[in-house]
């Protein structure tokens, strides 16, 4: 099978630079799967999993929260706010930041920013669910 070459990019560091068979993120339509030689693509990426298929049944989860994804070719290139492996994420953190935003959302405070609430929220799950 062929392989293209994958990059996870945030402001800080590459989190993730090597082959891959195929990259399943969330963008804005739903689930995108990319594979080699798909055609140029840059799509705005919504917070949550990214699986990177590697190679057989292997592949690497990360949590992603914003920025985009680019492909050119055999590349594909994530710039993301944050993209974290599961080896990143401290479980009690996520969770009790989750507990947090789920609170905020139900009391529904006039003067709460919801947005913020929202994204909170989704960073959390996506955490929770790369580091399962």
């Amino acid at each position: 099978m062929s392989k293209m070459t994958v990059e996870v990019v945030t402001p800080e560091r590459v989190v993730y630079s090597g082959q891959a068979e195929m990259v399943i993120a969330r963008g804005l339509q739903g689930e995108i799967g990319i594979m080699p030689n798909h055609m140029p693509l840059v799509t705005p990426l919504k917070t949550a999993p990214v699986r990177i298929k590697t190679e057989g049944d292997k592949e690497v989860k990360m949590a992603v929260s914003g920025g985009f994804m680019e492909v050119r070719g055999d590349k594909v290139t994530i710039l993301a706010e944050t993209a974290e492996l599961p080896g990143d994420i401290d479980v009690e953190r996520a969770k009790a930041a989750k507990e947090r935003a789920e609170k905020r959302l139900a009391e529904k405070y006039a003067e709460l920013d919801v947005k913020r609430a929202e994204r909170a929220l989704q960073r959390a799950m996506a955490r929770l669910d790369v580091s399962k």
